[in-house]
């Protein structure tokens, strides 16, 4: 009976850990934009509206860049389900969708941190998300409302 219980508790503990390591996983990253982005804040609404691509401009007018990382990186997979509450096929399927149907284009990808950093940091109206390890003066951050 006693290898049943410390069976069971063990699981718990795994469980519990698990989900506490997902939490810390959701503040490890940030939204990130062009340091000319007049934005400071965005809802949730208009964050998944930019990334699902159908809010295209700034208030100010400026073209919306979109910049995301390949759709199996555990980073756009956190993004797609912690920020956006979307799954990442949703995502990408909806990319699919706009770029087949000739109504749209999908975000641009990049394949590093520092490819992220660069363009966001350098293309007028970028969006993009990093760890906050890798954040550094060149880009804003976005605060979610």
């Amino acid at each position: 009976m006693s290898t049943i219980r410390a069976c069971i508790l063990y699981s718990l503990l795994i469980f519990f850990l698990c989900n506490k390591t997902e939490v810390w996983a959701s503040d490890e990253f940030e939204i990130i934009t062009h340091p000319g982005v007049n934005e400071k804040e965005i809802t949730e609404n208009s964050l998944r509206s930019i990334f699902s691509m159908h809010l295209k401009t700034w208030s100010d007018g400026t073209k919306i860049r979109v910049f995301v990382f390949p759709d199996d990186d555990p980073l756009h997979q956190s993004l797609a389900k912690e920020k956006l509450k979307v799954f990442s096929y949703q995502l990408r399927s909806n990319w699919d969708r706009l770029v087949y149907s000739g109504t749209g284009q999908a975000p641009i990808k990049v394949n590093s941190s520092e490819e992220m950093l660069a363009k966001v940091a350098s293309t007028p109206g970028a969006i993009g998300y990093l760890r906050k390890a890798v954040i550094n003066e060149n880009v804003n951050v976005l605060q979610i409302k």
